[in-house]
């Protein structure tokens, strides 16, 4: 894994894929809850995509979810929107992550850009909890984009 700071759409301009925290929560309209952070920004910048994330969530549960025709993947980093994240999730993800351009996207170019899930919103530390399950599962495949100010809002 590698580390950089900045912005995390600067990459996905580049033409990265970024992955996005999500939570498993999805509103009587069929639109997964996106209301802070990066998944804001997501939804901003994609004005269909909560629906479609719903839908898929609706389908197959808070798992990892891609929508290559963005560049974009859904790494679960909570159950219900207003929990903080959960190590044990953030581990899942990162497993399901590493499995993913492991047998299903081989011989993608360019690495893959995620931020520090769970620091922000998910009121987690990143040097002590969750940098350790990364550094477990994601190689220099992976870029680890972090904030220039402080993860915690």
């Amino acid at each position: 894994m590698i580390e950089v700071k900045g912005n995390i759409w600067d990459y996905h301009d580049k033409g990265y894929w970024i992955c996005i925290p999500i939570n498993g929560n999805v509103k009587s309209n069929g639109k997964a809850v996106m209301g802070r952070g990066i998944a804001l920004e997501a939804k901003q910048r994609f004005p269909r995509l909560p629906y479609e994330l719903g839908q898929e969530i609706l389908k197959i549960g808070n798992v990892l979810h891609h929508w290559g025709k963005e560049g974009l993947l859904f790494l679960p980093t909570k159950n219900n929107w207003w929990e903080a994240s959960s190590l044990d999730l953030i581990e899942k993800s990162c497993q399901e992550l590493r499995r993913f351009f492991d047998e299903v996207i081989t011989d993608y170019p360019i690495p893959i850009c995620l931020p520090r899930l769970g620091c922000g919103n998910g009121r987690l530390d990143w040097e002590t909890e969750v940098k350790p399950l990364f550094e477990r599962y994601l190689d220099n495949r992976f870029i680890v984009v972090g904030k220039e100010r402080d993860e915690r809002n």
